[in-house]
């Protein structure tokens, strides 16, 4: 009898790996995020266990709903519009010219973006009621806007500045040698360059700002409210799923809008032949981008500063009191447990998080970069990867309270009864950090030269010696980059861990949030100081993750 045998053709192959690679990070997903949005949006539709699509829509003609999505689409468009006149500029000097400690300063303005939300706010609150009380914008949307261009102006700054960084400068000389001016030259030259890579950050904070949750709460209470904000007060307070499921349906039609132009617009592959410039020294013409970088400094560093200062004093003098109260449970017992068992905590569920984000995130940046050696990518291909890669964003464009909320309501029966199980904050955690992690791990990975695995290959490598030879050298820095900023944003992360976390097992940010809510002196003093110690932690990963020198942050 003749034997056939069956092989698979090379496209056959690469798809075969791609759905492979693809299988475990959507069978997370499908678990853990599909199923808890989907659970708690069809609480909304049935309320009464059946089908009441009318009473959801009827939500989006409330009077208070019109005056939140108003709130959310002006407050986020200035705030994005000042994000941009501040970022702009720094992203060039800190991309462009050659200044001491620039790597320092590119750090410190990096550390706002991973600082906790409730440790912005709390910030704020201390900066707005304290030395700069004689302006009265506390609670107002002032304080919330400047909130939000403190915690994106990041962004800008690292999408933008490495795009510069990387531009081909032969255009610009060329058009400088035909006797156009600086500022044609930019005009002409750099800005269209630049033009997808400004359109893309400026459409990555609109979402942000957009979706902020611990900002606005601590800052606006219950008074300026916005989509998240009233997702969480319907969720929580009211009770009412069908408005948070109508809002949440809302929210997440506007961020696929976005998350659709941000793909668009992001930046290819780079050619290799370009040769872009290296930093220069300051110029003259430079004085008023380095004044905006100064202001911006100023800026970051004022309510910092007045963390600090206030976790320090009490009762109008110097002293460690607040700190050493960390060890107790508050005036008039405002916690079940002191402040430093739950940072004991936080570090703990965060190393969890990050391990955990660490895997699927290669995983998703291997099944969406990865070509097959010495074969060109199909349409069809492309097309798939490219549904992979925005399935694999969409946590980043939910509610983080629609995601602990749906935890709860879906996650609380077998075989998937995890409501008390020690996994569940990290798993929440570890999504709302996975598009960081992706996002620095897939330009690395786009970037490897497959001519240099076929060389490996010609000289009898095999796949696990290809990796070690040709993907490792490439791929630690960023591993490790991506490993900070997942370890930054799971210790800070507070809309999904509210829900989740239990009295007896608080996070430092929900403490933090509950010592602000309980009045008395010391309680406030507590909150104060366990912010500092929140964002030097915060401080100091950053830190190391500008030394790995990753571009990451890029357009979303």
């Amino acid at each position: 009898m003749e034997r056939r045998h069956l092989s698979l053709s090379p496209s056959a192959g690469r798809y075969a790996t791609l759905l492979a690679l693809a299988a475990v990070p959507v069978a997370v997903l499908a678990v853990f995020f599909v199923l808890p949005v989907i659970g708690m949006v069809g609480r909304g539709f049935r309320p009464e266990g059946h089908w009441d699509v009318g009473g959801v829509l009827e939500v989006l003609r409330r009077p208070r709903v019109h005056r939140v999505l108003w709130f959310t689409l002006w407050s986020s468009t200035v705030a994005t519009a000042f994000t941009l006149a501040l970022g702009l500029p720094a992203a060039y000097v800190l991309h462009r010219l050659a200044l001491p400690l620039r790597g320092v300063v590119r750090a410190a303005l990096l550390v706002p973006f991973v600082l906790p939300t409730v440790v912005v706010g709390v910030a704020f609150r201390e900066l707005l009621t304290g030395p700069l009380s004689w302006l009265s914008i506390d609670g107002t949307p002032t304080a919330i806007i400047a909130g939000l261009v403190f915690f994106n102006v990041a962004v800008v700054i690292r999408a933008v500045g490495a795009a510069w960084e990387g531009l081909d400068v032969r255009p610009a000389e060329a058009a400088a040698a035909l006797g156009a001016g600086p500022f044609t030259v930019f005009r002409t030259v750099t800005l269209p360059a630049l033009r997808p890579s400004i359109v893309g950050a400026a459409s990555v904070v609109f979402l942000f700002c957009a979706t902020s949750f611990g900002v606005v709460l601590t800052l606006g209470g219950l008074r300026y409210a916005s989509v998240e904000t009233e997702i969480y007060l319907l969720t929580t307070n009211l009770l009412d799923l069908q408005g948070a499921a109508a809002l949440s349906l809302l929210q997440l039609t506007v961020v696929v809008t976005l998350l659709g132009i941000g793909a668009r617009l992001r930046p290819q592959r780079a050619s290799t032949q370009r040769a872009p410039s290296r930093p220069r020294r300051p110029r003259l013409a430079d004085l008023p981008q380095l004044t905006v970088t100064a202001l911006l400094l100023i800026f970051v560093a004022a309510p910092l500063a007045a963390l600090l200062v206030g976790s320090l004093r009490t009762e109008g003098h110097w002293t460690l009191a607040n700190y050493r109260a960390l060890t107790s449970t508050g005036s008039h017992q405002a916690l079940l447990e002191p402040v430093t068992t739950a940072l004991d905590l936080s570090l703990r569920i965060a190393v969890d998080a990050t391990s955990f984000a660490l895997v699927l995130g290669l995983l998703v940046a291997l099944s969406v970069s990865r070509r097959g050696t010495g074969h060109r990518e199909g349409r069809a291909e492309r097309r798939v990867r490219g549904t992979l890669d925005a399935f694999f964003m969409l946590p980043l464009g939910v509610s983080a309270v629609t995601l602990g909320f749906g935890f709860l309501v879906t996650l609380d029966r077998p075989p998937l009864d995890l409501r008390d199980s020690p996994w569940l904050v990290p798993i929440a955690q570890a999504l709302v950090a996975l598009p960081l992690v992706v996002r620095t791990l897939v330009p690395a990975l786009a970037g490897i030269d497959d001519r240099q695995r076929q060389a490996a290959a010609s000289l009898g490598a095999g796949p696990l010696r290809r990796m070690l030879v040709v993907d490792v050298p490439v791929l630690w820095r960023p591993l490790l980059a991506s490993a900070g900023f997942a370890f930054a944003v799971s210790l800070g992360e507070f809309g999904a861990t509210s829900f989740l976390a239990r009295d007896e097992n608080a996070t430092v940010p929900v403490v933090i949030y509950r010592l602000i809510g309980h009045p008395g002196s010391m309680n406030y003093g507590m909150a104060l100081a366990a912010s500092c110690v929140l964002a030097a932690t915060t401080a100091v990963v950053m830190l190391i993750v500008e030394r790995l020198r990753v571009p990451s942050l890029g357009v979303l």
